[in-house]
């Protein structure tokens, strides 16, 4: 058996061709996958308030907007997976799509194995960061999320609870960009996702006391204009 998702993880279809959408909704169904479409992006964005998807397959061109700006709504809440399948095909539509936050792109038409392979991918990548790890190793610096010990070279290291929070959700998504708005969202709130200067403040913080160098990090990377990286 070559499925590798659980039968509890939930699709957001989001696309206005009927037939694309049927398709789509098919192959997720053979992957014991649950469904729901939506055909626009205020249907969707509805939909989030009782639905929240582990993946989205997202069309850009929809009818009363662009599949971008579902993206930067949804990421103000969800760190899940968006797989966009669009027909454009010109590179800097693809670049401001990822750089919106989306994880991969597959361009109309597509094969069927390739679509599944990606979904399965992205899935697979997902569960992987959110699993439960006990402790993580930053070269001498190491982290027990359980007793939220942290220690650098040994020696205790003492974060305030915002600091550690930042730091667990950089690691929750390690190896990935985390937007400004999205870390905001989730440590401050909705209220205060255009509050950039209280990541930096605590960005700043937080590299004092785990980075060898703050001025030139190791470990908590900026991504210029979008948000920081956890480098594992």
């Amino acid at each position: 058996m070559d499925t590798l998702i659980q039968p509890a993880h939930k699709v957001m279809i989001i696309e206005d061709d009927l037939g694309i959408s049927s398709l789509l909704a098919s192959q997720a169904n053979s992957m014991n996958l649950h469904v729901n479409c939506a055909n626009c992006v205020q249907d969707a964005i509805n939909q989030l308030k009782t639905y929240e998807p582990d993946l989205v397959l997202l069309d850009l061109g929809l009818p009363d907007a662009d599949g971008k700006t579902f993206i930067k709504t949804f990421r103000l809440n969800f760190d899940h997976p968006i797989l966009v399948i669009s027909s454009r095909t010109h590179e800097s539509e693809k670049v401001d799509a990822l750089n919106a936050g989306a994880d991969d792109y597959l361009t109309k038409p597509f094969g069927l194995n390739e679509l599944k392979a990606r979904m399965n991918a992205l899935l697979r990548r997902h569960q992987a960061q959110n699993s439960a790890v006990q402790l993580m190793q930053l070269g001498d610096i190491e982290v027990d999320w359980q007793r939220r010990i942290i220690t650098k070279k040994g020696e205790p290291v003492n974060l305030s609870p915002i600091e550690f929070e930042i730091l667990n959700i950089l690691a929750t998504s390690r190896g990935k960009v985390v937007t400004h708005r999205n870390l905001l969202a989730k440590v401050w709130g909705g209220a205060h996702t255009d509050d950039h200067h209280y990541l930096r403040i605590y960005m700043g913080h937080l590299r004092r006391k785990l980075e060898n160098d703050p001025t030139q990090p190791q470990y908590l990377l900026t991504v210029a204009g979008v948000g920081y990286r956890l480098e594992v």
